[in-house]
Parts: structure tokens; C-alpha cells; sequence
């Protein structure tokens, strides 16, 4: 799905830390210095491994954690540190959607009141508290949207399977009509068949809602179908942005050389994967310079002396953290 996006930012993250205090005094720097913006209507693909910070990030975007550092600017407000009585209007227009589609929904409630919560819970757009039938109304358009019968929200989540359940969940982050959702490893959990389903609802529902999406993955493949622009992810730190085929095409840093090797094959045009060395360096105690460079077929003394950060490399909006882009 490659839709255009409009001028206008929807959410900026300027210069964003998240650090996690552990036992001994020690700290680790989940998201470390990242800066970014989303555009209305672009969706942006956050990829990376296991550990890299990526969901720890997606959660820091929407305040469900707070940032230890740095501001996050949604629709022109900074919200970083808006006490939660006046963030609360706000989180109607920011929603995700979890990983996990079983344990983000309530097992002993049907999934009419677990959509119906939301929409009694907020007003409506004219400040007013929604009726009855309204409700209704909203949950029977909600079913449509997500392609299951109206006769599901009389069920609890036991009763359908794990795609049906991510519908469910979708529908949920779809109750109060947001801007921007974040979606984090949505489909993961799910097997290769059901996963493009969901890929495809998502994009359904993107064209026909105008949606802005910020899409957590660490498989790359997943990324490539849905994102207009892609932002790779090592130990905290973005090291990679830009335009998705540009990216995926020509890719500048070494990690995401490597990462294309979990593109199923035949893709033409793709660079050749290179393989990684070694295993990812803990968060705890990462390597100085570049964080990458204990991997890095092309280290050279520089680059464990000196952190590289962002700069732009095409015309495009293309950046890269490396000292010796490809």
C-alpha cells in the first residue's frame, strides 16, 4: 500500500529517550534519541529484531509509557507531558492495536460491550454523550468495517480464532474514529495466510478512512507491503529512514543490507543480502562508537570510536547512520 500523504505532520518525535532503571544500578536505553515525523495519511514501517526498542517506542508515541526524554508533538501539541484529564480527549485520535490479540481483550465479555466501552466512555464529536441506538449503529458499522457479521459481537473472544480476534481488535481501535493508529507486531502471532489478510484489511481500511499508521514489524517482508516509508531500528537507535522502495532497493547502512534477506525471494531489484556476524551486543552495555560495528563486515577504526548519526544521503529524504554508507 504506497498512498500519498499530505503536507501537514501528524505526529513529530523530536530527539525521544526511554530508559528503564534495573536492579544494580544499571539502565537500559530502549528508544535512544530518536527523532521522526508521520505525515496525514502516510504509514510508516518501524522494523527491527527482537529487543531493538521498536515496541517500546510505539508505546511511548501514544503515552501508554512514559518518554524519559525528549517531546512528542501530535497534531501540533506537544503531549509529552500532559497530565492524563487533559491527554484523555486527545486519545480518541491516537489508538493501537497489540500483538497479542487474546490477552488485549477481556475473555468474560462479549465483544459488543467491549467495543460499546469506548463509545460511552467518550462523548462524541459535539461533546455529547452517545445514545443507545447510536451505539448500536456504531457497532454494526464497526463489524462491517472488519469484514465479520453483527452476530459476533453476542460472542466472547474464545470463540473466534486469532485473525478474527485481530479484527476484533482492530474494530476496537477503530470505535472512536482515530487519525493515526499504531500497530504493534499485529500480525506476528498469526500464520502466513491470515497474516495477509490482515495486511490487506489494514490497507483496506487506510484508503477508505484516510488512516495515518505507524506499523511495528521485525519482518522486513511485512513492512515492504504496507509502508509508504521505513524507519530501521538497532539497539534503541534509528539507523535508517526513507522512502520504502529507496530503502529496500538501496539500502545504505549494513543492517539493513542484512535484513533483506528475510524478503522471500524472487524480488528483483533487491540488494543482495549480507550475512551478520556475531550475535546483538546487550542494551545494558552496548559498544561504543557505532552500536553496529561489532557486526559490520565493513568496520573500520572510526567506527568504534565515533556514533554516526542521521544524515541525509538522497535527495529524497533518504538518511542513514553510518560513517561508510553502501
Amino acid at each position: 500500500m504506497k498512498t500519498s500523504a499530505t503536507l501537514s505532520p501528524i505526529l513529530e518525535v523530536r530527539d525521544l529517550y526511554k530508559t528503564y532503571r534495573l536492579p544494580r544500578r544499571q539502565e537500559l536505553k530502549a528508544v535512544d534519541g530518536v527523532s521522526f515525523s508521520v505525515h496525514s495519511g502516510e504509514v510508516l514501517g518501524i522494523v527491527g529484531e527482537s529487543g531493538c526498542g521498536k515496541s517500546s517506542l510505539g508505546r511511548c508515541l501514544l503515552r501508554l509509557t512514559p518518554a524519559t526524554n525528549g517531546q512528542i508533538v501530535f497534531e501540533g501539541r506537544d503531549i509529552t507531558h500532559l497530565p492524563e484529564r487533559t491527554l484523555r480527549p486527545l486519545r480518541q485520535r491516537m489508538q493501537m492495536v497489540f500483538q497479542d490479540s487474546y490477552a488485549s481483550l477481556n475473555p468474560r465479555r462479549r465483544i459488543g460491550d467491549l467495543l460499546a466501552e469506548p463509545l460511552k466512555v467518550h462523548p462524541d464529536t459535539k461533546g455529547r454523550k452517545r445514545s443507545s441506538a447510536k451505539i448500536t449503529a456504531r457497532l454494526h458499522e464497526l463489524m462491517q468495517l472488519v469484514n465479520l457479521p453483527t452476530t459476533a459481537l453476542a460472542r466472547y473472544p474464545h470463540e473466534f480464532s486469532g485473525g478474527q480476534r485481530q479484527r476484533i481488535n482492530i474494530a476496537r481501535a477503530l470505535a472512536l474514529s482515530p487519525r493515526l493508529i499504531v500497530a504493534d507486531e499485529p500480525v506476528s502471532a498469526l500464520d502466513v495466510s491470515v497474516q495477509a489478510q490482515i495486511i490487506n484489511l489494514f490497507a483496506d481500511l487506510q484508503k477508505q478512512l484516510g488512516l495515518t499508521y505507524i506499523f511495528v514489524a521485525h519482518d522486513l517482508a511485512v513492512v515492504r507491503q504496507i509502508s509508504n516509508r521505513v524507519a530501521v531500528m538497532y539497539l534503541g537507535r534509528i539507523v535508517e529512514i526513507g522512502d520504502t522502495d529507496s530503502v529496500l532497493h538501496t539500502p545504505a547502512h549494513p543492517y539493513t543490507a542484512a535484513l533483506t534477506a528475510a524478503i522471500p525471494r524472487p524480488v528483483t531489484g533487491l540488494a543482495r543480502p549480507m550475512p551478520l556476524q556475531g550475535d546483538v551486543p546487550s542494551p545494558i552495555n552496548r559498544p561504543s562508537g557505532c552500536r553496529f560495528h561489532t557486526r559490520c563486515p565493513y568496520m573500520q577504526t572510526r567506527c568504534k570510536q565515533e556514533d554516526p548519526a542521521l544524515r541525509p544521503i538522497r535527495h529524497n529524504g533518504h538518511e542513514v547512520a553510518c560513517h561508510f554508507p553502501l
